[in-house]
């Protein structure tokens, strides 16, 4: 199976550099629209099987401009949400330094399994990305799939592919709109296209 992992496209809260997590269902804003209208440009040609999306706004009409060129339904996935960050939801990126500080330098250095405040932990967030994905490798052995999620998402899928362990996640950066691609072969998964904006 070819996968391809879109990042979905901006939103006022990625304009304004505040955290969006798995508990904020922001729309894409006009920069998102046309980022999205490219990628489904960039993937016409793909011979694509299977579209499945978060159910947040901003992933699915990502996903549903990408279908457009495709007719195909788009299918909602719970376990694609972005990463539940708890109160960290919203906050400025800015303010995370100062606010959030010392948590934040603990979690970093054992932070695939510990949870945020009143959050998930990657370990968590892994999981359940990867039972999609599991489902996918099941019935598209042969063909190529799209998943539009998030950041987290994206690499901690990529990582459970790639067998490297989670705390790699931050030697990994995906930008919004980015696209990733994972071959899935008897031999295991390779990653062929990382974080490509290039569209």
């Amino acid at each position: 199976m070819k996968l391809i992992l879109v990042r979905h496209g901006e939103t006022h809260w990625n304009e304004a550099g505040r955290v969006q997590g798995g508990d904020s269902d922001i729309e894409l804003n006009d920069t998102g629209l046309e980022q999205a209208r490219k990628l489904a440009a960039f993937l016409k040609n793909e011979p694509i099987v299977a579209i499945l999306a978060s159910p947040l706004r901003r992933a699915v009409a990502t996903a549903e401009i990408i279908a457009s060129q495709h007719q195909l339904p788009v299918g909602i996935e719970q376990g694609l949400k972005e990463l539940k960050v708890g109160d960290l939801e919203g906050i400025s990126i800015s303010s995370l330094r100062t606010t959030f500080s010392q948590f934040l330098l603990q979690w970093r250095q054992d932070g695939e399994a510990m949870k945020l405040p009143n959050g998930e932990s990657l370990v968590d967030l892994q999981q359940r990305a990867w039972k999609v994905i599991e489902g996918l490798l099941e019935k598209h052995k042969d063909g190529t799939a799209v998943v539009v999620s998030h950041y987290f998402v994206t690499l901690a899928i990529i990582l459970k592919a790639l067998n490297l362990p989670l705390d790699c996640i931050i030697k990994f950066k995906v930008d919004l709109g980015g696209v990733s691609m994972l071959e899935f072969r008897d031999y295991g998964a390779r990653l062929v296209t990382f974080n490509d904006t290039s569209y």
